[in-house]
């Protein structure tokens, strides 16, 4: 029999774990956590906002107390490295940005093992022959009309990532309004691109690339997937944008993010031995 001292501690247990992740980034401390800034880019374009992106995650671990490595070397990508890492972000990486698929299957595992991914930007154009990454991704690049400004909207303002964000705004310098293909169908939309809101003089390019979609198409997204947890924004294309207090604090709110609902990493939970191993769809959601 439940005494009544036993009966109020189950009532709290059970809601402290029913807090929701939302709740928990908010007061999330990124008090010695360790962030990888990662800027490789393969053969194409290359952003000229890597090294201002890099500065200001920088400046975001020096004000909130975690470490932030930044590179654009690939070797980093070991199983051994890797686990000192709570999240690794792309900074507008693009196109290959590994040089063997050890690289890729220790990024995967990392992955399988809980690990944390944020993708800024060109980051979605990343890795675009490997079908996991993309699904990782949520998407892969497909084309963006000129740089102009648009229309953004907030579609889940509950979340922690657009709680601050106005309901619908123009990106103050404009930005690159992504379209994309290959849609993972597990991602979850936070904001969206307002297509009516573009210049209209590339409405049969902006037809062709919204596919199904009708007014509006993903701009921010998170998922878990494959025992991650994964949040992407297609905005910031202008290197101006990281010298912003509020776009630093935009992707302040993602790091918070998926740092409150990224555990320890544990590695008995990766099951990859191959970069193109079938995904465990059941046991990747129930890790």
């Amino acid at each position: 029999m439940l005494t009544i001292k036993m009966y109020k501690a189950v009532l709290l247990f059970a809601w402290v774990f029913a807090l929701p992740a939302f709740t928990m980034a908010q007061n999330i401390s990124l008090k010695n956590k360790k962030v990888l800034v990662y800027t490789r880019n393969g053969k194409g374009y290359v952003h000229d906002n890597t090294t201002a992106t890099a500065k200001c995650i920088q400046k975001l671990g020096v004000d909130n107390g975690f470490t932030v490595d930044t590179t654009s070397n690939p070797t980093v990508y070991t199983e051994a490295n890797l686990k000192e890492y709570t999240l690794v972000i792309f900074a507008s990486t693009n196109n290959n940005v590994f040089d063997t698929d050890a690289q890729r299957l220790a990024f995967r595992r990392y992955i399988e093992a809980g690990g944390g991914f944020i993708g800024l930007h060109s980051a979605v154009g990343t890795e675009r022959n490997w079908t996991w990454f993309k699904q990782m991704l949520g998407g892969s690049f497909a084309w963006h009309p000129p740089h102009q400004k648009f229309t953004v909207r907030v579609i889940d303002p509950s979340h922690p990532t657009t709680q601050k964000l106005p309901a619908s705004w123009q990106p103050a310098l404009g930005d690159e309004c992504y379209f994309l293909k290959e849609f993972y169908p597990g991602i979850k939309v936070t904001a969206v691109h307002d297509i009516a809101t573009l210049n209209q003089r590339d409405s049969v390019a902006i037809k062709k690339n919204a596919g199904s979609f009708a007014a509006l198409i993903p701009a921010e997204w998170y998922q878990r997937f494959d025992g991650g947890n994964i949040w992407i924004t297609t905005l910031g294309h202008d290197k101006e944008y990281y010298s912003r207090p509020d776009f630093a604090d935009h992707i302040l709110d993602g790091i918070k993010y998926i740092t409150a609902i990224s555990k320890n990493l544990d590695y008995n939970k990766a099951y990859a031995t191959a970069k193109d191993a079938p995904v465990d769809y059941y046991n990747a959601l129930n890790k």
